[in-house]
């Protein structure tokens, strides 16, 4: 799929400024001269621009490790570092997330990646040049398929991660998914699912840039009575922290179709 060039132009961007804390992973984890980073990180968007044109990919949104800022990161490393917990973060793109657990002390073995597009995950490895240290898996899966390879990972993971997925559908799919991560989850108390989603004050199906149909934009309290449905419905019960970001979504095309837009960092939790 190929965006309309309006768009395509809009997300891809031409200058890049790298966080402290993204350049600190290349520099520190990747081994990557000081000098030679935004040069490692052009060629890489490139080659992935190249496989898909994903706004994330022309905008080096993959560069972003939002994991750490994410409510409950602190418990989520202590747990990774002392419980032998495993987590699994869902629509991994390269894996970025992961390689900033890894860096913060979290056990690489007990780490699992899942895209659709394996060559994504693959990329990760350039972009890192971790192939031969990362003892994290990848798979490549669609959530929606129950037979997918995701289905070996039933009811062992403790924490699950995804960040900007449940915004690119509406709420009958986002639905569907939380149903799946339950089954992902060890049925037990404090699986937690930690996160971020493009949201809104005043929530409700938004049409989507890319593509047909619509996703739904939450805000703080309509995530909670979300998770309450799929409590209902599960049998168990679960308790929804959410919290605006400070920052905004500010390419341009999201700022033309979604004006009020932003950030919504979360850590659901199961409490029963």
């Amino acid at each position: 799929m190929t965006l309309p060039e309006a768009i395509n132009r809009d997300f891809y961007a031409k200058e890049l400024e790298i966080s402290q804390n993204t350049r600190e992973i290349l520099e520190r984890y990747s081994k990557i001269a000081p000098e030679k980073v935004v040069p490692h990180c052009f060629a890489i968007r490139e080659k992935a621009w190249a496989v898909w044109q994903y706004p994330c990919i022309g905008s080096f949104r993959f560069l972003d490790l939002s994991v750490s800022y994410l409510p409950a990161y602190d418990e989520v490393i202590n747990r990774l570092k002392t419980k032998n917990n495993v987590l699994l973060d869902l629509g991994c793109c390269f894996g970025q997330d992961l390689r900033r657990l890894v860096y913060d002390g979290a056990p690489s073995e007990n780490l699992y990646g899942s895209d659709l597009r394996l060559d994504f995950m693959n990329m990760g490895y350039d972009l890192f040049l971790d192939k031969e240290t990362l003892k994290s898996k990848f798979i490549a899966a669609d959530v929606f398929d129950e037979n997918s390879d995701l289905k070996h990972l039933d009811g062992r993971v403790d924490i699950i991660v995804t960040s900007a997925f449940f915004h690119l559908f509406d709420r009958s799919r986002q639905k569907t998914i939380a149903h799946r991560i339950l089954k992902l989850f060890r049925p037990q108390k404090d699986a937690l699912l930690i996160g971020r989603q493009g949201g809104s004050e005043t929530p409700g199906e938004r049409e989507r840039v890319r593509e047909s149909g619509t996703s739904f934009h939450h805000n703080p309290e309509s995530w909670q009575r979300f998770w309450d449905e799929i409590g209902a419905e599960t049998g168990t019960k679960w308790q929804a922290q959410a919290v605006w970001d400070n920052g905004t979504v500010t390419t341009k095309a999201a700022s033309q179709t979604f004006a009020d837009r932003r950030w919504l960092l979360f850590a659901v939790r199961r409490i029963e």
